[in-house]
């Protein structure tokens, strides 16, 4: 009872926010830079712009088709996953103990705690490459330049 009178006050409370102040429902369009990795390429070894047009569009075509290929591994999970093990026709299911591990981030969280030692100590991931085609081609340059453009 009072979780639903709480997402109803909610419901209400963000209703009247995005008809008095839509922006502050949403976050920034912008996020913060990040800064290139090591490695980039030095003003002599610039690949051709139609070389990076293409690279580009190859890597959004096998995005894409990454994306079809998860969809299409869901959509079977959905009737595989409820079968029991056994052979169904030309196919075998079976389960597999997997040989990855992951940390136990609630055991070390405990673990931290009774030792004192504040909380977990986390990094953030390596920041990840997006490519977008763009609608509206404009010509800015490259490198430090180029965020000096991009900030104005």
């Amino acid at each position: 009872m009072i979780r639903t009178a709480r997402r109803a006050v909610r419901v209400v409370s963000d209703a009247v926010r995005s008809v008095v102040a839509p922006s502050a429902l949403v976050r920034s369009a912008q996020p913060d830079p990040v800064p290139d990795p090591e490695g980039m390429f030095t003003a002599e070894e610039m690949p051709s712009v139609e070389d990076i047009e293409t690279a580009a569009a190859d890597y959004a075509a096998a995005c894409d088709r990454a994306r079809a290929g998860d969809r299409g591994k869901r959509k079977a999970r959905k009737i595989l996953d409820r079968l029991p093990a056994g052979c169904y026709g030309g196919w075998i299911v079976e389960r597999v103990p997997s040989s990855r591990q992951t940390p136990d981030l609630d055991s070390i969280r405990a673990t931290y705690a009774r030792l004192g030692l504040g909380p977990v100590p986390m990094r953030t991931c390596a920041p990840s490459l997006r490519i977008t085609e763009a609608a509206d081609v404009v010509a800015l340059p490259a490198g430090p330049e180029a965020a000096s453009a991009l900030a104005a």
